[in-house]
C-alpha cells in the first residue's frame, strides 16, 4: 500500500494555523468571560445583624447618603406572613425576598401585602430616605437630611411602585437585616452573577443587647417564637434561650467568614463592634463607607456628630427611632441597669460570642459598676483580615 507523505513545510503551515485558530478561539472566550464576570452596575450591601444591637443606627448611617437606597428588614413581612414557621425553614424565603430586593424586583412583596398598597404599607419605609425624596416623594431632595415624622406625615400616600422605581436610580442599594442565623445561608447571593453583594456583620455586647430587649419584651414575644419554633407561639426570653441562638450565629457567622472561607468571600466581608462605632464614630463609619465604595460628605460628617452627642440614652419611647443621644452612654448603661446575676447568665450562654467577638466578662459586681475598667477588648490584628483595606492597629 503506497504511503502518502506530506512535506514538512505543509505540516509546520498546518499546525501554524492551527494554533492560530486555537489562540484565536482562546482570545474570544476569555474576552466573553471577562465581560460576563464585569460587575454589576449597583453595589448590594447586606447590614447582618440581631434585634437590639445598634443595627438602625448604622442603617441610618447609609440610610443617609445621597446614593443610597436603603429598606430597614424587608424580611419583617415573611415572618409576620409565616410565623408558624421556624427561623430556619424561613431562611429560603428571606434569602429569595432579599435578592429580588437587590435587583429593585419588588413584585415579590406582592406575596406579602395588599393588592392596593402606598408606601406606607411597607414596614420602617419611612426610616428609608430614598423613600422620602425624590422620585419616590418630591417633598425633600436626595441631599436633604430627612426625619421619619417628617416622611410619615407628607410621603405616605405616594403609590408603592415608587419603590421599585426609585430603587432603580440610585448606585447603592443596602438592606438592614437580623433575621439571617447563618452565613452558609447566602452563598447563593454572594456567588450570583447578577450581585455585587458585600457584608457588613454588626455585633453588640451580648450584656448590652440583653438589656435593651428586656425593656422591649412583647415587642419581640413573635419573634422569639419563630426562633424558638414554638409553632406560632409568642414567648418572652426570660431564660435567655433566644439570646443563646443570637450569640451562637453570631460566632457561627465570624468564624464562617474568617476561618478558611471560599475565595469569593474575600474582600466581602467586614465586622464591625458597635462599641468601637460609638466611640470613634467618623473613623468607624470612614471604614464602613470605604468597604462600601461611599465617600462621607460634610453634610452627612455633622448629622452623625449631632446624631451621636446628644444627652442622655434616650426615652423609652425612642427605642425603634434615631435620636440624639449620649452613644458612649447608651452602650454602657447595662451595666448600671442589670443586676449581677443576670449578667452571670447571660455571660454563660454567650461565653463563646463574649470570647470570640472580644469583650471582657466580669467576675463580680463590682467590676461590673466599675466603668473605669474596659470591657471592650482591642481587635485582634487578623479579625479583620478579609476587609479591603488594612485594619487599624
Amino acid at each position: 500500500m503506497a504511503r502518502i507523505r506530506i512535506p514538512s513545510t505543509v505540516v509546520i503551515l498546518l499546525i501554524t494555523v492551527q494554533t492560530g485558530f486555537l489562540l484565536f478561539m482562546y482570545a474570544r472566550y476569555s474576552s466573553f468571560m471577562s465581560h460576563s464576570e464585569e460587575k454589576p452596575s449597583q453595589v448590594h450591601i447586606l447590614i447582618l445583624s440581631s434585634w437590639r444591637s445598634g443595627s438602625s443606627f448604622v442603617g441610618q448611617l447609609f440610610s443617609q447618603h445621597p446614593s443610597v437606597f436603603y429598606l430597614m428588614e424587608p424580611a419583617w413581612h415573611v415572618w409576620v406572613k409565616m410565623y408558624q414557621n421556624s427561623a430556619s425553614v424561613l431562611h429560603m424565603a428571606v434569602r429569595d425576598l432579599v435578592r429580588s430586593v437587590f435587583l429593585c424586583d419588588m413584585s415579590v412583596f406582592d406575596a406579602y401585602m395588599p393588592r392596593k398598597k402606598n408606601l406606607s404599607d411597607l414596614f420602617q419605609w419611612a426610616v428609608s430616605r430614598a423613600l422620602c425624596s425624590v422620585p419616590a416623594c418630591d417633598s425633600f431632595q436626595r441631599t436633604d437630611i430627612t426625619s421619619e415624622m417628617a416622611c410619615k406625615t407628607l410621603c405616605g400616600r405616594y403609590p408603592f411602585s415608587k419603590v421599585e422605581e426609585a430603587c432603580k436610580t440610585y448606585s447603592h442599594v443596602v438592606i438592614k437585616e437580623v433575621r439571617f442565623f447563618d452565613l452558609k445561608v447566602l452563598y447563593p447571593l454572594l456567588t450570583d452573577p447578577s450581585l455585587n453583594l458585600k457584608i457588613i456583620h454588626l455585633v453588640r455586647d451580648p450584656r448590652a443587647v440583653v438589656k435593651s430587649r428586656e425593656e422591649l419584651a412583647k415587642a419581640l414575644a413573635r419573634d422569639n417564637g419563630i426562633v424558638l419554633n414554638t409553632n406560632g407561639t409568642k414567648v418572652d426570653d426570660s431564660k435567655y434561650k433566644v439570646m443563646q441562638e443570637v450569640c451562637r450565629s453570631h460566632v457561627q457567622i465570624y468564624e464562617t467568614a474568617t476561618l478558611k472561607p471560599p475565595n469569593f468571600l474575600k474582600d466581602r466581608y467586614l465586622m464591625i463592634r458597635f462599641e468601637d462605632l460609638v466611640r470613634d464614630p467618623l473613623a468607624e463609619i470612614s471604614e464602613m463607607y470605604k468597604f462600601a465604595e461611599l465617600s462621607l460628605t460634610p453634610m452627612l460628617k455633622s448629622w452623625i456628630y449631632n446624631i451621636t452627642h446628644g444627652e442622655g440614652p434616650g426615652k423609652k419611647k425612642e427605642a425603634f427611632k434615631i435620636t440624639s443621644r449620649d452613644a458612649v452612654s447608651v452602650s454602657q448603661a447595662w451595666r448600671n441597669v442589670l443586676p449581677f446575676q443576670k449578667i452571670k447568665k447571660v455571660q454563660e450562654v454567650c461565653k463563646g460570642a463574649l470570647n470570640m467577638l472580644g469583650y471582657q466578662m466580669v467576675d463580680s459586681e463590682k467590676e461590673q459598676r466599675d466603668l473605669s475598667l474596659d470591657l471592650v477588648l482591642p481587635r485582634r490584628q487578623n479579625q479583620f483580615s478579609w476587609s479591603s483595606f488594612n485594619p487599624k492597629q
